[in-house]
């Protein structure tokens, strides 16, 4: 239950040699600048740069992987810096391309496009639209060899929020002494039913990100910075814009998500209070969000939760069973927590060798579902890559969390299909509610945050721990009705997100997706003609067109809130359940 990371390189030595080798082919490419004028060196170009790509990629995937796996060790901490190092080096050396290609005009660049090279299609479409954006040669290079020196702030956030985190020991009512961390924290606070003890657990894992709090605020306005920089650089009205353009993703996707569910906080509000009362708290905290409503014995290992999955894939068949089986097999998946591995649970992949998951199963009900959310992620990328050449396999995160999502709700019913005990139904329907309130609202909460975060570099104003933390406490107040004037530490999730360090205005694909994916699960769901068709037809297109475009394919436009105002009314809906059960 472990990689088996000999799928990509059988020896640590041959991941060397290729990361060597890296900067020679980069060099290489450089033989074409000044000559990407004719069909002929650009065709040559094409092929020399995806074989490039892919190297770097391998060579990338394999040290990021490793790191993953226990990031106390100081090998791993350099074999993820040299090929950073390396990845950096590339981008410098080739940032010629781009500027080169766009001063021969689209009109010219399209001509070249031949049946042997049509798949670029799409890529000379973005890269022209870009065109407003992207600098001289010149400038492009000095941009290129600051990107090093900036990405360490992503590093600085590991090295402090991960190698230097350590677990903490808790003693709570019961005169039991537990060892607290990451990983395991949550489970603790599903489980424990004294408040204090939950509260100790939550403070257990908190008060690190409080006591490091100036150093988390200051490599946070280091990476703004560094955003705001380049987005003035390349002419962009905001950082928000800097980050969506490329994509064609409408600015009005994200403001108006982050406004719609602002707005319709009422049904999480009502959720709340049904928990506040039915435990009988003075006071609801963040801390007693996930106590489960019903005592259950749904436990499951690995194995059970991988058979689980399976059955639910069954439901469907075909080639999308056979799917969910082939990105499960041995070596693909990495199991259980251990000392320094990342917390949290992914899906990468490569082209060729295909896609690894990362988890931290503790045979919680939670973990079962991460188990489907994982595959979505890695059947998605197995059959882009099954589907399309190189250049268009890979597909955006806007839309990588409809896969994902959709099997999380295939789980849930077929769970819900069970002969259950209305404890256990209980519990599901909570996963239900509790799914829709982390993927759909929480995640717009943090978009929220990163908005405000990112305007007050935008507008000139200090950025300190405690004006991330207002901005937090105002949002959780809107949100949830929780003042976290209240309780210590909680203000600092800002610091524990590490979205926010590494991918600026990520999560609220979350949300978009969870909302389309609602959508594509109903209409499968309900056997809709050519529903699932165009679902399987979106996984297919991998990055073959702008996400926003690939979506409305499958049935769904993002340009509207009607998606999310869905989502708003099946909370509703399943909130008024729940209140019927517990009465």
């Amino acid at each position: 239950m472990k990689w088996d990371l000999t799928r990509i390189y059988k020896t640590k030595e041959l991941w060397l040699a290729d990361v060597k080798s890296l900067k020679a082919d980069a060099m290489a490419i450089g033989k074409f600048q000044g000559k990407l004028n004719n069909k002929e060196t650009f065709k040559e170009f094409l092929v020399a740069n995806d074989n490039l790509d892919k190297k770097l990629s391998k060579c990338y995937t394999y040290a990021s992987m490793s790191y993953d796996l226990n990031q106390k060790d100081t090998n791993n901490q350099e074999m993820y810096a040299t090929v950073f190092s390396a990845y950096n080096e590339v981008v410098s050396l080739t940032s010629f391309v781009s500027p080169e290609l766009i001063e021969n005009g689209k009109e010219i660049v399209e001509s070249w496009l031949d049946d042997s090279t049509k798949e670029y299609t799409y890529m000379i479409d973005k890269l022209f639209r870009n065109e407003a954006h992207v600098l001289d040669g010149k400038t492009e290079g000095l941009l290129a060899n600051y990107n090093q020196a900036l990405g360490s702030f992503n590093l600085l956030y590991d090295q402090l929020a991960v190698s230097d985190n350590h677990s903490t020991m808790v003693t709570i009512s019961d005169g039991r002494t537990l060892e607290i961390n990451e990983s395991n924290f949550r489970l603790y606070l599903e489980e424990l039913t004294n408040q204090d003890d939950r509260r100790l657990v939550f403070e257990a894992v908190f008060k690190f990100y409080f006591e490091h709090k100036s150093t988390f605020a200051g490599i946070y306005n280091g990476i703004m910075q560094s955003e705001l920089a380049e987005a003035k650089t390349r002419g962009y009205s905001s950082i928000l814009e800097s980050h969506l353009f490329g994509n064609n993703i409408p600015t009005d996707v994200f403001t108006t998500l982050i406004k719609t569910t602002r707005e319709n906080t009422k049904p999480i509000k009502k959720y709340y209070q049904l928990r506040k009362k039915y435990f009988n708290l003075a006071k609801i905290h963040t801390y007693d969000r996930f106590l489960a409503l019903a005592k259950s014995d749904l436990k499951f290992t690995y194995d059970e939760a991988k058979n689980l999955f399976f059955e639910s894939t069954h439901r469907i068949g075909g080639d999308f069973e056979k799917m969910s089986h082939l990105v499960l097999e041995d070596g693909r998946v990495d199991v259980m927590p251990g000392d320094g591995k990342r917390t949290g649970a992914y899906s990468t992949g490569l082209y060729e060798e295909g896609p690894f998951i990362l988890l931290n199963h503790n045979n919680s009900l939670d973990s079962a579902f991460t188990l489907a959310h994982e595959a979505g992620h890695s059947m998605h990328t197995m059959f882009a890559n099954m589907a399309q050449p190189y250049v268009t396999s890979d597909y955006v995160i806007f839309v990588a969390e409809i896969a994902s999502t959709f099997n999380e709700s295939l789980l849930l019913d077929t769970m819900m299909q069970h002969d259950l005990d209305k404890n256990t139904k209980i519990a599901l329907l909570q996963k239900s509610i509790d799914n829709i309130l982390s993927t759909f609202y929480r995640q717009s909460l943090f978009a929220n945050f990163e908005y405000e975060a990112h305007k007050l570099v935008e507008e000139g104003k200090p950025v300190t721990d405690k004006s991330l933390s207002d901005i937090m406490r105002a949002l959780y107040l809107d949100y949830y009705d929780i003042d976290l004037n209240e309780e210590e530490y909680k203000e600092m999730v800002w610091a524990y997100i590490p979205h926010f360090f590494h991918s600026p205005f990520y999560v609220y694909q979350y949300a978009t997706s969870f909302a389309a994916s609602s959508l594509i699960y109903d209409a499968v769901k309900n056997k809709k003609p050519g529903a699932f068709e165009a679902y399987l037809g979106l996984l297919k297109s991998g990055g073959s067109n702008y996400p926003v475009e690939l979506v409305k394919k499958a049935g769904v436009d993002l340009t509207t809130k009607e998606p999310f105002m869905t989502v708003v009314k099946r909370l509703e809906e399943l909130v008024d359940e729940l209140e019927k059960l517990l009465a």
